[in-house]
């Protein structure tokens, strides 16, 4: 028998986010994580590479994935996540294949959450940087692990067998870097502002200079609000929602 989510009654109930690196979260939607648990909804954090092939270049790898794990856990604390879970994949390295599809399925399984957040597997060509492969393979990888993966007792059959980790079918999709003129959803962040930047300051070994990545944003999330038709002077974050039930 496949579960499915009971009928959304405003804020979801659980919440998986399925990321390539440390730190994609954060500059993607941790105002919109903000706002969710502190309405009550439960979020998981999955990462797929722990960031080892980022900066500091003269630290060795591991040292690297030591910091960048614990910089995503204390980002996480920031926006009120707790679990956050890491695949242990290869930085840089990230392939859509059935080993990434089924380790996806497993935590889709494990968590039961009605909305999945992933990054968009289409390149973005008004913003390239956005489109790293990383990215693109994470979020072919989780569509794939959504639908059909997640839902069939017949794909990757182990996880019933062996983990009792039975069927579960996601409610939406709510996908980030898409292309603009696939964004359709528009989150008012501009309460959530503070969260998020505290949450993106825990990234040291990315994040020089708090306060111009600040300004930064603030300018995006502007330009992201008045282009979805937000008063003057609001904040938001957007998504290419996808029903997918």
């Amino acid at each position: 028998m496949i579960d499915s989510p009971n009928p959304p009654t405003g804020v979801p109930e659980r919440v998986l986010v399925v990321t390539a690196h440390p730190d994609d979260v954060d500059f993607g939607g941790a105002g919109t994580v903000a706002g969710w648990t502190a309405g009550g909804t439960s979020v998981t954090y999955c990462v797929c590479t722990a960031g080892e092939a980022g900066a500091p270049e003269d630290a060795t790898r591991e040292r690297v994935r030591q910091l960048r794990i614990a910089e995503q856990r204390r980002a996480a604390a920031r926006v009120g996540v707790d679990d956050v879970r890491f695949l242990d994949h290869e930085d840089g390295r990230l392939s859509p294949d059935l080993t990434l599809r089924r380790r996806i399925t497993r935590v889709i399984r494990s968590v039961r959450p009605e909305i999945v957040v992933t990054h968009s597997p289409e390149i973005n060509w008004s913003r390239i940087a956005l489109a790293h492969p990383d990215h693109r393979a994470v979020g072919e990888a989780t569509l794939a692990a959504v639908y059909p993966d997640a839902r069939s007792p017949f794909a990757h059959p182990e996880l019933l067998d062996r983990e009792g980790l039975r069927p579960w079918t996601v409610r939406q999709l709510w996908i980030t870097e898409s292309p603009e003129e696939r964004a359709n959803h528009a989150v008012d962040v501009t309460d959530r502002f503070t969260d998020k930047i505290a949450a993106l300051s825990e990234h040291a070994s990315q994040v020089a200079d708090s306060r111009d990545l600040a300004a930064m944003l603030r300018e995006h999330l502007g330009d992201n609000a008045r282009r979805h038709g937000l008063v003057e002077g609001r904040l938001a974050e957007v998504f290419q929602v996808v029903n997918t039930e």
